[in-house]
């Protein structure tokens, strides 16, 4: 699953240059035209201050922007500035921007800086600088600089802050170790296992079966459910189209015509007969007679593969008629199913010949393949009737034509559809992706425009109006209803048993008395148990050893005993290594609470103020 915007948030980040790598390569990845060389609110050049610290727009946006970029590469899809705004994204770009500001502010506050010593190792060291010789190239860097509109004094200023940043941040975070008690607590419950004994419940253990509902009863369940039982809002479309499969009956077709196309395209109706064929080569004459004869005194032809130092898979030809196998294709295709041939010339030299299986040869006649190619002829010039009535329907649109002119004029079909957006609807024309996309977009009093739809067809359509969310009466839905009933009804009997069985089972009855009992001798917290939701693993290790529960999900009703409760193993490398790893994680979340807790320290002692209308002006400014 991916993560969220926020969920980066939240943790710090130390990485040398990460500021001037970052300034420098969002101005030439992202635009030249905007970033660094244009203000995106005019005269207005910050966003906010901390303490003694400007946060400028132009950093303000590229941080917005490089973090959508991120973010649409991690879920593979773009998405628009709108969309991160109601993702939350400003929030967090802000904040981080905001903690660096702080952090800044502190390190100027106490003194903290690197000298330029500590800068030149930095610099040197930058991949983006680097030329052929793959060391530093002042020309790369003096280029680079002057696209990005920077001098150098400012990118390298850009760049002793975010060192002296990460110095000032390894100090904040460093030095934490996750409490031994902790990672042996964390350990102990992560590590544990449990082995349990399930009874699945289903129709068929109930005690007597489902009574049939009455009228009055579904009618309550139908007033009871009203809200699945409701249509959803929709937009009532009327369309006009034309599609190929409704014309294609229609146009002409000729037999010279459809015994040409047969004619051409022979080799998929006629197909002769073919072999799945083996061939085993031998180097010379002599050590293929010698295998003939192992083969005729009673020796397997898969030793003789062996033999050879090959397996079957090498010496598979596939499928292949009489023609491709040369002068051995007489004597092959004169073989039943399983039979040996040669030895036989090839051009790799003499070889056996084993008939795998025989494919019988296929014909289509003309008589039987003359409907499909008619069809086929049919819907191509159905296509190209469409195709030149395009531009007379465009025309007649641009001319202020209605939908119902269009049936009249150009002889499209005319119909409507009340479509719901997101949901697959049962009419022909809403199977179409481009249809669908138009009609998600359709607003009223929007003008119609003619869309081509996949197959060829032509198609334009209008909103009438939307059609608010209203119940289905009962009568259209009875059989709907009364499916629903039944599975609620058999969900609560099977319930009701597993009740009953509990309470037998904790009584002193086997639960193999009850049914086909699925035992699991073991399994981790984040085990997999087949044909079961993800929430029974949770439910079993919420359970006491001996312990007795009904678990019920959709679909789904078991009786689970649990058998053992197994601790957490204490030594082995897996063992080590999983304290290793849940260690580490208790380290860095106890760096991270106290790097956030002292950077909220810092922006409430140097005092924070934020300029939204100037946040609201980048944002306008951007795609």
């Amino acid at each position: 699953m991916a993560k969220t915007p926020d969920d980066e948030a939240k943790r710090p980040k130390s990485k040398t240059k990460e500021a001037a790598v970052w300034l420098l390569l969002s101005m030439l990845i992202l635009g030249l035209g905007g970033f660094g060389v244009t203000s995106f609110t005019g005269g207005v050049t910050s966003i906010g201050r901390v303490g003694d610290i400007d946060i400028s727009t132009d950093d303000y946006a590229r941080a917005f922007q490089t973090q959508v970029k991120a973010f649409s590469e991690q879920i593979g899809q773009p998405i628009s500035s709108q969309e991160a705004l109601a993702f939350g994204m400003d929030r967090q770009v802000l904040q981080g921007l905001v903690i660096r500001a702080a952090l800044d502010n502190e390190a100027a506050r106490v003194g903290l800086s690197v000298g330029d010593e500590v800068v030149a190792s930095e610099l040197i060291t930058m991949d983006v600088f680097k030329g052929a010789s793959g060391g530093f190239d002042r020309d790369t860097y003096r280029f680079l600089l002057d696209r990005s509109n920077l001098s150098e004094a400012e990118f390298e200023e850009n760049l002793r802050r975010d060192v002296t940043r990460e110095l000032f941040e390894g100090v904040i975070a460093g030095g934490f170790a996750a409490p031994a008690t902790l990672t042996d607590t964390l350990y102990a419950w992560v590590a544990e296992r449990r082995g349990f004994s399930m009874l699945r419940l289903s129709e068929a253990d109930l005690t007597a079966p489902l009574a049939d509902p009455t009228d009055e009863e579904l009618q309550a369940f139908h007033t009871a459910n009203i809200a699945t039982f409701t249509r959803p809002e929709a937009k009532r479309i009327t369309y006009a189209a034309l599609l190929p499969e409704a014309i294609a009956k229609d146009q002409p077709v000729d037999d010279a015509t459809l015994k040409g196309m047969y004619e051409d395209r022979i080799s998929e109706f006629v197909v002769p007969e073919r072999r799945l064929v083996e061939r085993l080569v031998y180097p010379d004459q002599a050590a293929a007679d010698a295998a003939r004869a192992q083969l005729d005194a009673g020796a397997g032809f898969e030793k003789l593969v062996a033999d050879r130092g090959l397996t079957l898979d090498a010496i598979d030809l596939g499928d292949v008629a009489r023609e491709d196998l040369d002068e051995a294709g007489e004597a092959v295709f004169g073989l039943d199913e399983g039979g040996v041939a040669g030895p036989l010339p090839t051009d790799l030299g003499p070889a056996l010949f084993r008939v795998v299986a025989i494919l019988a040869a296929e014909e289509i006649t003309f008589d039987e393949a003359r409907e499909t190619l008619a069809i086929e002829i049919q819907t191509d010039a159905a296509r190209r009737l469409i195709a030149d009535k395009f531009e007379t329907v465009d025309d007649l649109l641009a001319g202020g034509a209605t939908l119902e002119d269009l049936a009249k004029e150009a002889g499209l079909n005319l119909a409507s559809v009340d479509f719901v957006p997101e949901v697959q609807g049962d009419s022909v024309i809403e199977g179409y992706p481009a249809f669908r996309t138009a009609a998600e977009a359709v607003a009223e009093g929007d003008f119609s425009e003619a869309i081509i739809l996949e197959d060829g067809g032509l198609v334009a359509l209008r909103l009438d109006e939307i059609v608010p969310a209203a119940p289905i009466p009962f009568e259209e839905v009875r059989d709907s209803v009364a499916e629903a009933w039944r599975t609620d009804a058999l969900a609560k009997a099977l319930a009701n048993r597993a009740a009953e069985i509990k309470a037998e089972i904790e009584a002193g009855a086997p639960i193999g008395s009850f049914g086909i009992v699925d035992v699991t001798p073991e399994t981790a917290r984040d085990g997999f148990i087949a044909n079961a939701p993800d929430s029974l693993l949770s439910d079993v290790f919420g359970m006491a050893e001996g312990d007795v529960r009904v678990i019920e999900a959709a679909g789904f009703v078991v009786v689970v005993r649990l058998d053992r409760v197994l601790p957490a193993t204490t030594e082995g490398t897996d063992a080590e290594a999983m304290r290793a790893a849940l260690a580490a994680k208790a380290q860095q979340a106890i760096s991270g609470d106290a790097f956030n807790a002292f950077t909220a320290a810092l922006t409430a002692e140097a005092g924070i103020s934020i300029d939204q209308a100037a946040i609201n002006a980048v944002h306008a400014s951007l795609p």
